[in-house]
């Protein structure tokens, strides 16, 4: 494993009555009680003090918060934990075909307006809007947990999705290098597992996902819902550009895996027209995916609230449609999403691709069923 420098900025660490204990990981540079825990320096004055971070949130009350004063990490803070568990089960109730799951982060700087898991912020005494983007929890040991549960004699090497919940590729994956780590215990345990992402930052780990893949089934799926810059930049401010991960899709195409792509989420009155979705399909097929599946767009409560105030600052002409569509609940009407998967098919088509069908690990499954009638306001 690369040596992981230390960096200075501002460390808080709140225990009672001890330390937080240091990770298990092998560092050149150990002489400081967290430099294991600190990410290398990027271009830049390496040694230029960071900004004071916040108050630790109550619920990470162990936790070492870290700011970074590089551009691409302003304003943010991450707060590095260590889990006591890493594999999740999904819920039983939920229609995916995957029991498993790893999310070394909790957070994400994709800042997608839409997330749907921006009110999981909320059980740790943070917001669902700014500070989702913001303030990141990393589980700096999730690759010595891996190895560990994954070595558990009541382990039976089901298959495990990453990317379900929070990008594993977002920003700060530069930083931490949690999933080389994390891949390579799954490689070397050969399990099973798929990847869904809109991080590019995946091709840095192209060698150990061939490894992984010459002894395992590996799935890699990347999430590309349009490709219009104006709506990027509005919606999905931290990702990377519609044209590079399409770039990523053919790379990794190149290399041998069979890349599907979740065409998601497809916004109601910004990207659901027929130019958009064709123009959309087209790219997707030019880069060499094998598949594309079609998802509307979802407001969860924390998502909701978001993406409304950024709709009615943006696009206040859309939102009567919004109440509309999302009156009942956090799903659009059936007969939308039914009309939305009969246009991207046939677009799919047109252009030489084929949905995808849920099951399939490669690709994220179905979305899972419309809750209840419930009586909710968008704005």
């Amino acid at each position: 494993m690369p040596s992981i420098l230390p960096r200075r900025g501002v460390d808080q660490s709140r225990v009672s009555g001890e330390s937080l204990a240091p990770t298990s990981y092998t560092c050149s540079n150990s002489g400081h009680a967290w430099d294991n825990l600190t990410a290398p320096p990027v271009e830049g004055d390496p040694e230029r003090a960071a900004p004071a971070t916040p108050p630790l949130p109550l619920a990470l009350p162990g936790a070492v918060a870290r700011t970074f004063d590089t551009p691409e990490f302003a304003g943010m803070t991450f707060y590095e934990v260590q889990a006591k568990s890493i594999l999740n089960r999904a819920p039983g109730q939920s229609r995916v075909p995957f029991e498993w799951t790893i999310n070394p982060y909790r957070g994400c700087t994709h800042a997608c307006r839409y997330c749907f898991a921006r009110n999981t912020h909320t059980y740790l005494d943070l917001d669902a809007g700014a500070d989702f983007d913001r303030q990141v929890i990393v589980k700096v040991n999730a690759g010595e947990l891996v190895r560990r549960e994954l070595a558990a004699p009541k382990w039976r090497g089901a298959h495990v999705a990453m990317g379900t919940n929070v990008d594993c590729y977002q920003r700060a994956e530069g930083r931490y290098r949690l999933m080389p780590q994390i891949i390579a215990a799954l490689r070397d345990f050969t399990n099973p597992f798929s990847i869904l992402t809109k991080g590019t930052l995946i091709l840095r780990d192209l060698p150990l996902l061939r490894q992984a893949a010459e002894v395992t089934s590996v799935g890699i799926s990347f999430s590309v819902g349009f490709v219009d810059d104006q709506l990027w930049r509005g919606v999905e401010p931290g990702t990377p550009h519609p044209s590079r991960r399409l770039d990523a899709v053919r790379r990794l195409t190149d290399a041998g895996f069979s890349v599907g792509v979740l065409m998601a989420p497809i916004l109601p009155g910004l990207s659901d027209s027929e130019e958009s979705i064709d123009a959309t399909v087209s790219a997707i097929a030019a880069a060499g995916a094998t598949d594309v599946t079609p998802l509307a767009l979802h407001l969860r409560p924390g998502a909701r609230e978001w993406y409304a105030q950024w709709l009615a600052r943006e696009h206040p002409h859309l939102v009567p449609r919004y109440r509309e569509l999302y009156r009942s609940g956090a799903y659009a009407p059936q007969a939308y999403q039914r009309e939305l998967t009969a246009r991207v098919r046939i677009a799919a088509r047109r252009h030489g691709l084929l949905r995808g069908e849920p099951g399939d690990n490669r690709r994220l499954p179905a979305p899972p069923p419309a809750p209840p009638a419930e009586q909710l306001t968008l704005l």
